[in-house]
């Protein structure tokens, strides 16, 4: 199964760190230019999701739009929590976040995710050509986001 593993260290105490991750109007801002949104038919609308709560994604990738229902299936406030796909294009995806305090009031935040494309071979040749691109890509900007946010509210 591909894993993908992004280390980010924030300006922020670690309780900061874990609750932005959580904010669920900071990653429709941080998914904007894949015209990411939160579903109308989702259990969550906004503001920061809770334990055993799931959002429905929707966003625009390759040109067709996708829908992603993810729960937060652990949560142990302030050093980590683990979200995993319910419905969607996937045939497994979970992610791992998990926040370690560091000196000065700072937060190093690691995301581990593990996911697997559907279709066998076809979805492993998938992964290789674009899908993990995407996938660190999408990562990446979203933790971009969340340290913005983090140096902004020192």
């Amino acid at each position: 199964m591909p894993h993908i593993r992004l280390v980010t260290d924030l300006d922020a105490p670690q309780a900061r760190a874990f609750d932005a991750s959580l904010d669920l109007d900071l990653e429709v801002r941080a998914g904007d230019p894949y015209g990411m949104r939160i579903a109308r038919r989702s259990e969550r609308s906004g503001g920061i999701i809770e334990h055993g709560q799931a959002v429905t994604w929707q966003a625009r990738h390759f040109g067709i739009t996708w829908t992603h229902t993810s729960r937060i299936t652990e949560h142990d406030r302030p050093t980590r929590f683990v979200d995993e796909m319910e419905r969607g294009v996937f045939a497994e995806f979970r992610h791992v976040h998990t926040f370690e305090e560091l000196p000065g009031h700072r937060t190093r935040m690691t995301d581990d995710l593990y996911y697997r494309s559907p279709l066998g071979a076809l979805g492993r040749l998938a992964d290789r050509l674009f899908v993990e691109r995407r996938l660190r890509r999408l990562l990446t900007e979203r933790n971009a986001e969340i340290a913005r946010v983090c140096r902004t509210a020192r």
